[in-house]
């Protein structure tokens, strides 16, 4: 068949899609580990070349694949994981051709191509067992214990105590007891659980390390702003950005809704934090406490 004009511009822009992406799955299979997932990704990026070849019956010429594309997917995968990069890149890429029209005018079987190459690369996709994504649980109870507990405890205490370094000092204490804790609860609740599959070390390490990240991100405000209430701001402002961050990390990773999800947790943290405030101004006034 031969396009012309906007057809074969955005066929043209499929066809170089897909030899990106076949460099992409290769980059990230070469630093894989794990025997099976290198198996795994190999066999999707073989995939990506026979779509290269679909394409190219119908432009007749072949592309080199954007090398920025490449290198930027292949970070995010070094640094937030492979199932990550990968989803977020299929979902970025999916776009809108299945239901444009010039291409289905050019094409008239376009959706049920791409329908079938992204079932079978969802399936591949599943096949894909990563380590760090064993633990998303143990994360999530670190970063909204941190989220909800932190929040509230740095509100109550701005109005109870009113001076940001008492208040950086006191949090950073019950901050790194309270993520001892947490860890511990975590390993000894694995132990007692052996149908997790997982490590009971691996598990406390992660909670622990998340909560003890998330309350150094909360605590920061007071130790660099000498207003105890504009650093309670900055915290809250904060504490909106990690879980806004975490929830579409978790989102696109698992294949959760995101709003919901992330709208669900703002609305605890924030709520906890009115209270705790409240309760703060309660404690200052009725103790006639002066700091």
């Amino acid at each position: 068949m031969q396009l012309i004009g906007e057809s074969l511009r955005k066929i043209t822009a499929l066809q170089r899609n897909e030899i990106t992406e076949h460099l992409i799955y290769e980059r990230i299979a070469q630093v894989t580990p794990d025997t099976r997932n290198r198996e795994v990704l190999t066999r999707i990026a073989g995939e990506e070349v026979q779509h290269y070849t679909i394409w190219k019956q119908y432009t007749g010429r072949d592309f080199a694949p954007n090398h920025i594309r490449v290198w930027y997917y292949y970070l995010i995968a070094r640094l937030l994981g492979m199932t990550f990069a990968i989803k977020l890149m299929e979902g970025v890429e999916q776009g809108a051709q299945i239901g444009d029209p010039v291409l289905l005018a050019a094409i008239p079987e376009l959706p049920s191509m791409l329908a079938n190459e992204a079932r079978h690369e969802r399936e591949l996709i599943a096949l894909i067992d990563e380590e760090r994504l064993k633990y998303v649980g143990s994360v999530v109870l670190g970063l909204n214990d941190a989220l909800v507990e932190f929040t509230g405890t740095l509100a109550g205490l701005t109005f109870a105590i009113q001076d940001s370094r008492i208040i950086a000092v006191a949090g950073l204490i019950t901050g790194v007891a309270a993520s001892l804790s947490m860890a511990a609860s975590e390993y000894l609740s694995q132990r007692s659980d052996e149908t997790t599959g997982t490590s009971p070390k691996k598990a406390a390490f992660y909670t622990g390390m998340t909560y003890i990240v998330t309350v150094a991100l909360l605590i920061l405000p007071f130790l660099l702003l000498t207003s105890p209430y504009v650093a309670l701001v900055f915290t809250l402002v904060g504490a909106v950005l990690v879980i806004f961050v975490f929830t579409f990390y978790i989102a696109v990773a698992k294949d959760l809704p995101f709003w919901r999800r992330f709208a669900e947790m703002a609305a605890i943290s924030l709520g906890i934090a009115a209270v705790s405030f409240v309760i703060g101004i309660l404690i200052r006034v009725l103790l006639n406490v002066n700091v």
